[in-house]
């Protein structure tokens, strides 16, 4: 599989050209994100659709809650609708894996979701999902590119819209009755557990609640209100953005809190007593239920920055663990072309095969509160009986934001054979698939890899002991900002 850890993955302008990425298009409102710009990049996804896929099935348009989604989402089922394709714009916010959802249940051409994901309240941006139902393979991102490169160059009058082919369509209905369908609802009402959730002002606003409702569990709702400036954090469900949830959960005496992005594809999670449960937490969590407590069938996939917690579980189960550079479109690929019961990236998104191949909080969600229930016992329990069989596993991250330059020579740095240590630990192996991961002894491991899209290095780690990793991260910042 071809590496791409350098492809821009978000929009940006430079002599006024616009630049499609991995999942999209992303930009500052009023600055790179206007009208004028996401009628262009919506012109692109129609040519694309007019001529590499079927364009009489359509393409479903859908927007969060963000300043002005709905508004640009309107404007784009006109340029769409221009080429003769026809739109199924939906007639209110809802989280992307909705329209992903729709977009397989009508066959569709593609959709388009009009969202700027985790991103902060000053940015909107255009997500892309093919015809199957989540994000576009790089060979579908490298035509959309094409055809957005011949728009930015042509100066032809826009076409008029063409309104009948615009048609409103519900989008919580049936991604709700789909949802349903996917856990022992009779084993949740047992368990009389309790539930708060918070979609931190997004567009998963609602659903987790209402699906607990109709099926009497107890699930009330923090930030469901919608809000453009997300309450004034971002809307990551991740410290410290989800502290209201702490707050939350532990005021009510909730068994456990679950939250979900700006756009409802990524997870968090807090614990009856108020710990935050991290994204590799969850995706074990889940790993363990779907192949181990539930014995579904298939391989596990992950991200090059997830825990290796993951690979022992895979052992223990008997499955095939595959490793992929980082980025759900990888895990995507290979949901399409094997059967990967679940697949996850370290950013809380995760995709199963009993349900699309896509990221989806809401999923997860249901599944988590499954597992409690199977159990009986808390999110921390459960991770305890984990650590207990596997040993513990801790992980953190910082985010470097450095001069130009400075990232390259960071990496080159830690991909040098002559760094034998970091602090008294032994490098004994490196790993390069997607930036430098160096293994430390038997204590864990330190990564370095370079944004794509700013001047960020990103550094992770692992190890047996919290403050171990704390120490390894801080000796490697230290390192990078002396170089």
């Amino acid at each position: 599989m071809a590496k791409s850890s350098h492809r821009v993955y978000f929009f940006s302008t430079l002599m006024n050209t616009i630049t499609f990425g991995t999942d999209g298009w992303r930009g500052v409102i009023a600055e790179d994100f206007t009208f004028a710009n996401a009628r262009m990049v919506a012109k692109a996804i129609a040519r694309y659709v007019v001529r590499c896929e079927d364009a009489r099935k359509g393409v479903v348009i859908g927007y969060d809650h963000r300043f002005a989604s709905d508004s640009i989402a309107a404007a784009a089922a006109e340029v769409v609708s221009a080429s003769g394709t026809p739109v199924f714009l939906t007639d209110k916010p809802c989280p992307t894996p909705a329209v992903s959802l729709l977009v397989r249940q009508r066959a569709a051409a593609g959709g388009l979701m009009i969202t700027a994901s985790h991103n902060p309240y000053r940015w909107n941006g255009v997500k892309y999902k093919a015809s199957y139902g989540s994000s576009a393979l790089p060979s579908i991102v490298a035509e959309i590119e094409n055809d957005l490169e011949v728009v930015q160059k042509e100066n032809v009058p826009p076409m008029p819209p063409r309104k009948n082919l615009v048609h409103p369509v519900e989008p919580r209905a049936p991604y709700l009755d789909a949802l349903e369908k996917l856990v022992d609802w009779k084993r949740l009402r047992d368990a009389k557990f309790r539930f708060v959730f918070d979609p931190m002002h997004g567009s998963a606003a609602g659903l987790l609640p209402e699906l607990f409702r109709r099926n009497g569990i107890v699930c009330d709702e923090i930030r469901g209100a919608r809000d453009p400036r997300f309450g004034g954090v971002n809307p990551e469900p991740i410290e410290p953005h989800i502290e209201a949830l702490r707050q939350a959960v532990l005021a009510g005496k909730y068994d456990a809190g679950l939250c979900a992005d700006g756009d409802g594809d990524r997870i968090g999670a807090i614990d009856r007593d108020g710990a935050f449960i991290n994204p590799h937490q969850i995706l074990a969590l889940l790993v363990w239920h779907l192949a181990g407590t539930r014995h579904l069938p298939g391989d596990i996939a992950k991200t090059f920055s997830v825990t290796k917690l993951i690979d022992k579980l895979a052992a223990k189960f008997g499955r095939k663990l595959h490793e992929t550079p980082i980025g759900f479109k990888y895990i995507c690929e290979l949901m399409l072309e094997q059967n990967i019961l679940i697949g996850g990236e370290e950013s809380g998104g995760i995709g199963t095969s009993l349900y699309l191949p896509e990221r989806d909080a809401t999923v997860s969600a249901l599944f988590l509160a499954e597992l409690m229930a199977w159990h009986g016992k808390s999110l921390r329990e459960m991770l305890a009986a984990l650590y207990s069989e596997f040993g513990e596993y801790h992980y953190g991250r910082v985010d470097l934001d450095l001069k130009p330059g400075q990232k390259e020579k960071a990496i080159a740095h830690f991909s040098d054979g002559k760094l034998s240590r970091i602090l008294d630990l032994p490098v004994v192996r490196r790993e390069d698939m997607d930036g430098i991961k160096l293994y430390l002894g038997d204590a864990g491991w330190v990564m370095v890899r370079a944004s794509g899209t700013e001047n960020l290095l990103r550094v992770y780690s692992e190890t047996s002991k919290p403050e171990t990793t704390r120490r390894v991260l801080e000796a490697v910042t230290k390192m990078v900002h002396s170089l």
